[in-house]
């Protein structure tokens, strides 16, 4: 295993730090204790939320690699950081939706909590001055970020990530709701999964009380009880 030597800060978001390495093909991400929403205007410090995504992210990341998808992920370092191959992020936020919430059910006036017939995929354009507005495939195109090609190649991933971890969650008494994910390519401009996968990006409902075991509770002003929730989804990914 080769030594790895941190770097220079590359670019630093609301939750994550992202460093230059001694391998130009691979860089540092750190998890920050910051708790955010709104597009960031709601932002909190929580003591080790960082430590436990971390692990969480270590654990999914570790289950899609063995299931043959491509991702960013290497290895875990330490309780903070993680080894990933360097990409270029595409800039466009993928949603994924199983059960009917969040700005969905605003958006749309519809119940929270319908089970959908069919897996709702949605994209939002990273731009913060515009605030990630949800856009389609052909403003994707049309903006230059991304080819017909390339966005149903990525159908296809989510499509294949979506099932395998509805069921790898459903195992664990855990409904996945919905969640975000992002792209980016390598330097062989291979596309491969990358950011995080946590409770930050996904709504989790518990099977049997549908509890919420996401950040939504922060969403609606118990910062307190995040913590708890995030160790909770921990224990159950750790539990073989």
């Amino acid at each position: 295993m080769n030594f790895v030597i941190k770097k220079n800060l590359l670019l630093e978001g609301k939750t994550k730090k992202i460093y230059n390495t001694n391998n130009p093909l691979e860089v540092l991400v750190q998890y920050k204790d910051n708790l955010t929403s709104m597009d960031g205007l709601k932002n909190k410090f929580l003591q080790d939320k960082g430590i436990i995504n971390n692990e969480i992210s270590t654990l999914i990341f570790k289950f899609i690699n063995s299931c043959g998808i491509k991702t960013h992920f290497i290895r875990r370092i330490n309780n903070r950081e993680q080894l990933c191959h360097k990409v270029d992020i595409i800039p466009l936020e993928f949603v994924a939706r199983n059960i009917v919430a969040g700005s969905m059910s605003k958006r749309l006036n519809i119940q929270e909590g319908i089970h959908l017939s069919n897996t709702i995929f949605e994209i939002f354009y990273k731009n913060d001055k515009l605030k990630d507005p949800l856009i389609n495939d052909h403003h994707a195109v049309f903006l230059g970020i991304i080819s017909y090609e390339e966005l149903n190649t990525i159908y296809k991933i989510i499509s294949n990530i979506n099932n395998i971890l509805k069921k790898y969650f459903l195992d664990k008494d855990i409904i996945l709701v919905d969640f975000k994910i992002e792209f980016g390519k390598n330097y062989k401009n291979d596309i491969l999964l990358s950011d995080e996968i946590s409770p930050d990006s996904c709504r989790f409902w518990d099977k049997k009380t549908m509890k919420k075991l996401d950040k939504d509770p922060f969403r609606t002003g118990l910062k307190e009880e995040v913590l708890d929730i995030y160790m909770e989804i921990l224990k159950r990914l750790n539990v073989r």
